[in-house]
């Protein structure tokens, strides 16, 4: 059984006012199993957490990388961590 991890990722680039939030969570929802939320910052960039099992938070992180997302990604940092919980699904925020 794979372990349950925390993803959180900052995507920067033109994404936002493209629907960025949006397919991330339809990705999230098609991969299974993660919940957590994509939320704009005031900067430009857009904020990503998502707990479940390792190998999908990776699939996350790999769509949110790979050149299939709305926008421009110019670039993704993310940070690995224990998940919190407390999310009800995966939500737009």
């Amino acid at each position: 059984m794979s372990e349950d991890v925390r993803l959180v990722a900052w995507v920067r680039g033109r994404v936002q006012g493209v629907g960025f939030r949006w397919f991330t969570r339809a990705k999230a929802l098609e991969i299974g199993g993660l919940s957590g939320f994509a939320l704009n910052l005031d900067d430009g960039r857009v904020q990503v957490v998502a707990e479940g099992p390792r190998p999908g938070c990776q699939g996350l992180l790999d769509w949110l990388e790979g050149n299939d997302t709305p926008g421009r990604v110019d670039g993704v940092t993310e940070i690995w961590d224990t998940p919190r919980g407390g999310y009800d699904g995966f939500a737009i925020r």
